[in-house]
């Protein structure tokens, strides 16, 4: 049977009870074997250190080294602290960025879905005054072929795509801002005649994203983070699920993060765990 990955996160925050409460869940798939990886004895919840740090990064190199070198079919991550990580001299800004380096995915992208909304984004983890630089015809034209292959993944024949600007009012007509008139159209133009979805836009971002949770759109193409990150965990945060797109073999996460407050008091929520299990068997299935 196809093997799923799980990393088990910060072993000081939530992963571990998600985990174990996602695992004895009686509505995962069928057909399946999971194999959880890191280790438990490395942190105490809620007081996470370089020790927990250290474990989680493990897990992570351990499971990169297993996609690459046997049949496992799909990972599954459980939450890290950037900043743990980053102090024992994680390189990257996030587990996205890790996963395409380490699996060779020369295109990559950062989506997150849910029952209501599926985001793509065209920038990820960069400052806010960073984005309009980094927006580029070819970063955008990237995360919309993306996310249009992942929603056919999913089982969406003829994908609806929505394209939010960056200014306020998509720049209206560049009284705003003029990325819309001389980067976002073009790019969306551009998407088009590769005829993988229908993209539309640039929309105005505070109203598309009612649109797509009204089942108007498949799914949104947000300019930065918080952006798209705001609505849909508005909606979708309990079940929303963290997808790395471009990789050779699915990776899924929770939406959440380590939530070393509440660690080991049997607060958390397994729903986004549970969420991000299936979708891996779904996408490893397909």
């Amino acid at each position: 049977m196809p093997e799923i990955l799980i990393t088990l996160g910060d072993p000081a925050g939530i992963g571990p009870e998600v985990i174990d409460q996602a695992l004895s869940s009686k509505s995962l798939p069928a057909g399946f074997t999971f194999r959880v990886i890191g280790d438990r004895s490395a942190g105490k919840p809620g007081f996470p250190d370089k020790k927990s740090a250290s474990a989680a990064l493990d897990a992570l190199k351990e499971s990169t080294r297993l996609l690459r070198e046997t049949d496992a079919a799909a990972v599954v991550t459980g939450p890290v602290s950037k900043e743990g990580l980053q102090s024992i001299g994680f390189q990257y800004p996030g587990q996205t960025e890790f996963f395409a380096a380490e699996l060779g995915a020369e295109k990559h992208g950062m989506l997150l879905t849910g029952p209501t909304l599926s985001v793509g984004l065209a920038t990820i983890h960069e400052a806010l005054a960073e984005v309009p630089r980094l927006l580029t015809h070819e970063s955008i034209l990237e995360i919309g072929q993306l996310t249009a292959e992942f929603l056919k993944q999913k089982g969406c024949a003829g994908p609806r795509i929505a394209v939010c600007g960056l200014n306020p009012h998509a720049g209206e007509n560049g009284t705003f801002g003029k990325e819309e008139i001389t980067t976002i159209a073009p790019a969306i133009a551009a998407l088009n005649d590769l005829k993988l979805a229908r993209f539309t836009g640039p929309h105005v971002p505070d109203a598309i994203f009612r649109d797509a949770a009204q089942g108007k759109y498949d799914g949104v193409i947000a300019m930065y983070h918080d952006q798209g990150l705001i609505p849909l965990k508005l909606l979708d945060f309990d079940e929303a699920v963290n997808v790395t797109l471009g990789l050779p073999k699915p990776r899924t996460s929770p939406d959440h993060g380590t939530a070393f407050g509440i660690a080991g008091k049997n607060l958390a929520s397994p729903a986004s765990m549970l969420a991000a299990i299936r979708l891996a068997c779904t996408l490893a299935g397909r």
